[in-house]
């Protein structure tokens, strides 16, 4: 009797241990510790929690921008109302870590598409009450821009090793040569920033040697000079999107007045220009220029053509 009891008790206490061990395997597979968090993984995710970076993608993606309302608004903003709407986001983040210093190339692939409330009548353009159709045109575009890390501890946890220290701009839009934005110039009130080529003009997140991302006061009148390439000598479409925050809340979008158009060899070369006022409340935006041929605003059968740069700031 007492040695089957003793069999009986080794048998419980086997069947626990392997009950143990099951258990603590089947922890070990699912929940992911600070050791197997790679280096890259890291570096990705400190990306897509930076306020600066994520205020792109909500300015990027006018969702709820379009109002489909046929009745008669306060204020138009532009005769032809255009609004991009962004069903998926691919991401892909380079790194090249050269010793306590990391080099990422972030890519970003939107697709969606471009929203047009439009009116076939041209004498109705202007009134909001007159809009009779929604077309409705599938994108595809491609933003880049530039990201350095520097590392600044050695702990079993990556995510605390390393430290976002600068960004470029971002530099992207559909595949085309008929246009593209070749210089962005913008007027503050102590300061002028001259950009022509994005991913290579960098911004401090922190204190750096680099030029700091631009720190506004609300309401601040902000003057944007946009030059591009155009190979069509009909006015362009060129827009700026800026104010919405990290919850994609406060949106505005402005069509760029025409300055000038000067014909060159191959098309035209012009320049618009816009004044706007940041929003009146504090925290991260993107400032998102956007530039169209005529055609694809205005024409129900004409692809999308666009590029885009954009530059963050901040509201205090």
């Amino acid at each position: 009797m007492l040695t089957q009891k003793f069999v009986s008790y080794l048998m419980v206490l086997l069947f626990g241990s392997v009950l143990l061990i099951g258990c603590k395997e089947m922890g070990t597979e699912s929940v992911q510790t600070p050791e197997t968090t790679t280096e890259k993984m890291a570096l990705e995710k400190i990306a897509q929690e930076d306020s600066s970076l994520v205020s792109f993608e909500k300015n990027y993606d006018e969702q709820g921008g379009l109002d489909f309302s046929l009745g008669k608004t306060a204020e138009q903003i532009f005769p032809v109302r255009v609004v991009r709407r962004v069903t998926n986001v691919t991401r892909n983040f380079d790194a090249n870590i050269i010793g306590d210093t990391s080099y990422v190339t972030a890519t970003l692939t939107f697709t969606g598409n471009l929203f047009i409330a439009a009116s076939y009548d041209s004498v109705a353009l202007g009134d909001s009450s007159a809009v009779d159709t929604i077309i409705v045109k599938p994108f595809s575009s491609t933003v880049v821009r530039k990201l350095i890390f520097s590392k600044v501890a050695n702990t079993r946890n990556p995510e605390h090793n390393w430290k976002l220290i600068a960004i470029s701009l971002p530099d992207g839009g559909t595949v085309t040569q008929n246009i593209k934005i070749q210089k962005m110039t913008i007027s503050l009130p102590n300061d002028t920033l001259v950009i022509t080529s994005p991913n290579d003009y960098y911004l401090s997140r922190g204190l750096g040697k680099m030029q700091q991302i631009p720190l506004l006061n609300r309401n601040q009148r902000v003057t944007i000079y946009v030059e591009i390439f155009s190979k069509y000598d009909d006015e362009d479409f060129v827009t700026l999107t800026f104010g919405a925050d990290i919850r994609g809340i406060n949106r505005v979008k402005r069509k760029l007045t025409l300055e000038s158009s000067i014909p060159v060899s191959d098309g035209f070369v012009k320049t618009f220009k816009h004044t706007f006022l940041t929003q009146p409340f504090p925290g991260h935006s993107h400032a998102i220029v956007s530039a169209m041929p005529k055609q694809v605003v205005f024409d129900d059968q004409a692809p999308v053509e666009c590029k885009s740069w954009g530059i963050p700031y901040f509201v205090r």
